[in-house]
């Protein structure tokens, strides 16, 4: 691997905490059988490769900030906090609302959170760790709270016969409310990784400067989301356990410390052999693939607020948050619960 572009590594950002989750899918329950029709492939296929078993896709106009406003509603009212109190929104998103404006400016206009400074991130999976990391930034700068939002819609842009992508991804939005601290649920360290020269791995071709969307682009299928997913699957075994090391030993904390994983849902199999090669012995993984499958940037606030809900992280664990994705990315935040 040639050496990456490193933006925040090594970043402690421990007087902001995390004060509230909140998470939003839609209703519709699409089953293996009905993604993977299409692309000639059923249910047994599908969770042999996958551990998926059903995914949920947005309701015919539902909209990317649809979905964070519903899971910023819900974080808020767990922080115990309103609109007003708000001094900045993130959203994580590589399936805007629009090319612009930012999906962050309608989630603002929604929640009725006028002044409200508000913008996008897409690092793709990875980007509400590096949202986290830039709102964490400003926290400690400005004070007062902020929105962190994972959201997205891939249903919309998936080839219906391309079996790689289209039984794996489903609908949602995850996120946070940070504050400074006080005590408890501490963001107490940060990385962000980008391999610029592995962009190829995932991308939706046409619909930017690079590849307009026109007849042909259309014609040829490149406004859908495309993976080379067995070039995914090695730099993710092979990068994500040295990265990890790396971090927890900037962190200043021991693998053995760590007691909960949040990780990017991906593939539930992949995220299997991958926790195997992470050598945290006594970290419990925490997983959402089984029934929402692979959402994107949505998948790390979906699944931590699934644990926070169920009471399954008691105060003063540590808990690590690993992203990775398209760029190709790769993110980390320490968690001290």
């Amino acid at each position: 691997m040639d050496d990456a572009t490193i933006l925040g590594t090594g970043s402690p950002i421990r007087d902001v905490r995390i004060l509230g989750t909140g998470a939003y899918v839609p209703e519709r329950i699409v089953s293996n059988d009905e993604a993977g029709a299409p692309a000639g492939v059923d249910d047994a296929w599908i969770t042999r490769k996958t551990a998926i078993r059903e995914r949920r896709w947005a309701a015919p106009g539902q909209a990317t900030s649809d979905l964070a406003t519903a899971a910023a509603r819900a974080a808020m009212q767990a922080a115990g906090i309103t609109a007003e109190q708000l001094s900045v929104i993130a959203v994580a998103t590589s399936t805007p609302d629009h090319p612009q404006p930012p999906t962050a400016a309608y989630v603002q206009h929604n929640l009725g959170a006028s002044g409200t400074a508000a913008f996008d991130v897409n690092a793709v999976c990875s980007g509400t760790v590096f949202a986290l990391s830039a709102v964490g930034s400003v926290i400690l700068r400005r004070g007062g709270h902020a929105l962190v939002i994972g959201a997205d819609v891939y249903s919309r842009i998936l080839d219906p016969a391309d079996r790689r992508t289209v039984v794996l991804f489903g609908d949602g939005a995850g996120a946070m409310v940070l504050g400074p601290a006080e005590h408890g649920h501490t963001v107490r360290h940060v990385a962000l990784h980008t391999f610029g020269e592995l962009t190829g791995l995932i991308q939706v071709p046409a619909g930017g400067s690079r590849r307009p969307l026109d007849a042909a682009a259309l014609d040829a299928g490149l406004h859908y989301f495309a993976m080379e997913g067995r070039a995914v699957r090695r730099f993710v075994v092979e990068e994500l356990p040295q990265l990890t090391k790396s971090f927890l030993h900037e962190a200043g904390v021991e693998p053995a410390d760590i007691r909960h994983v949040i990780p990017h849902q991906a593939n539930g199999v992949m995220l299997d052999d991958v926790f195997t090669h992470l050598a945290l012995p006594h970290a419990r993984m925490h997983r959402t693939v089984t029934h929402y499958g692979n959402t994107g940037a949505a998948s790390i606030p979906i699944t931590l607020d699934a644990a926070v809900r169920a009471g399954e992280i008691s105060p003063g664990e540590l808990v690590l948050l690993a992203g990775f994705g398209g760029g190709m990315a790769a993110s980390f935040a320490l968690v001290e619960w």
